[in-house]
């Protein structure tokens, strides 16, 4: 943001990248204001289903919010308005910058039916994920070109300036395994040589205006006051990553229920999972389940399941994956230690796995026992959207087992 007062000076909201994706922490962060190329958009079009169920094209918005971003993103609006369907939804990959122009983009999108999401694009034309932003690349994705490209929503961010713009969409879908950052304003002096005077009194000002700036936004978007709150208690030194609860409770993402889709992840051992998130009943707390699917030798497969633990939770559970009309897979139960997740495996031979694939969602079910010998039954539904292809790429790396995967014990209850 350009101020014309004592000091000609810019505040900006940015984060370093390679800032670790892990909610509700904090992360020490760069003092420069060089993080990557200018804010670029694209349209990219990958596999079926790339962008959920009968989507393959979208739109990338990506790197940092520069002065000039808000008078070419309208630009790019209009032109693609004209030559693409208008529900095109919108993935954000940035560190922040401009606060000014972030906000007035997000203006933009409040009259739009875009769905925003977080996620990285990849374009296959500039190769590897590590060339995505040398200015050969950057020329290819401003070529007007709707361009081949994969997704990925692993580590992905959006965080200072851009988790500020992403709140103008109506629609905002957060996967648990993407990342919104914030923190308070960095105060950059244009005079190389202010007095410290003159320097203390206008980044006052500025501090001052950005809060103002920002306050009515978040009114304006519909979201709680308490994200200004927040960000104002983190240095700009450092980034808090909003927890699941935090998303939930100041309006961003307001679902009771959020996943990710099934991916091929590296090795070895190599192996596909899924990460989702669903809402306690008594409250705005969330549980977290990680399903992980290994090779396990050649007629089998291992599947691994990691629940958040409940500290206050009594009495033994089981717990198994039913796909449609099929013999339920059951899971074993693992001990924890400490405040470490709730570990379930069970084998899998691959025509059950098969079946697996057959449905568009399985029911995880996990029935408890309570001390009184009533029953508490929790049902989730777990979309398989991408379980099959990713068990393909998985298979073709030649499926080499996880170490100590045939360690399985008879079946038993959670005590």
């Amino acid at each position: 943001m350009i101020l014309r007062d004592t000091i000609a000076a810019t505040l900006i909201l940015t984060a370093a990248s390679g800032t670790a994706a892990f909610s509700g922490s904090q992360q020490s962060r760069s003092t420069s204001t060089a993080d990557g190329p200018p804010m670029v958009f694209y349209v990219a079009k990958g596999a079926p289903d790339a962008c959920g169920r009968g989507c393959d094209t979208w739109i990338a918005v990506e790197g940092k919010i520069d002065v000039e971003a808000a008078s070419r993103f309208r630009k790019f609006l209009s032109q693609t308005e004209r030559d693409w369907p208008a529900t095109l939804p919108l993935y954000f990959s940035s560190p922040g910058g401009s606060l000014e122009q972030g906000l007035a983009m997000g203006r933009m999108l409040r009259q739009r039916p875009h769905v925003a999401r977080v996620a990285r694009t990849t374009v296959k034309e500039c190769g590897d994920a590590q060339s995505q932003s040398n200015d050969a690349c950057i020329k290819i994705k401003q070529s007007g070109r709707a361009l081949d490209a994969d997704l990925s929503t692993r580590a992905s961010l959006c965080s200072s300036a851009c988790a500020y713009l992403i709140l103008g969409a109506t629609n905002r879908q957060i996967e648990p395994a993407s990342v919104i950052g914030v923190h308070s304003p960095k105060f950059i002096p244009r005079d190389p040589q202010p007095s410290e005077r003159t320097l203390t009194e206008a980044e006052q000002r500025s501090t001052v205006r950005a809060d103002r700036l920002v306050a009515a936004y978040l009114a304006t978007m519909g979201i709680d006051r308490g994200l200004l709150d927040l960000a104002r208690t983190v240095s700009s030194e450092s980034m808090h990553l909003l927890t699941r609860s935090e998303l939930y409770r100041f309006g961003i993402d307001t679902r009771s229920f959020a996943e990710t889709g099934w991916t091929s992840q590296g090795g070895p051992p190599g192996f596909i999972r899924k990460i989702a998130v669903a809402r306690k009943d008594d409250d705005a707390s969330f549980q977290t389940i990680e399903l992980q699917l290994f090779c396990e030798n050649k007629s089998r497969a291992l599947l691994r399941l990691l629940w958040t633990s409940d500290a206050a939770a009594v009495g033994s559970s089981s717990l198994s994956l039913i796909a449609g009309s099929e013999q339920p897979v059951k899971l074993v139960y693992f001990p924890a230690t400490g405040a470490s997740p709730e570990s379930w495996k069970a084998l899998v031979a691959y025509d059950a796995l098969k079946k697996l694939f057959a449905v568009p969602n399985l029911e995880l079910r996990k029935s408890t026992t309570l001390p009184d010998g009533k029953t508490s039954q929790t049902a989730i539904a777990i979309d398989t959207l991408g379980l099959e292809a990713a068990w393909q790429v998985l298979s073709a790396s030649g499926c080499p087992a996880p170490v100590g995967a045939g360690m399985l014990t008879p079946a038993k209850e959670r005590r």
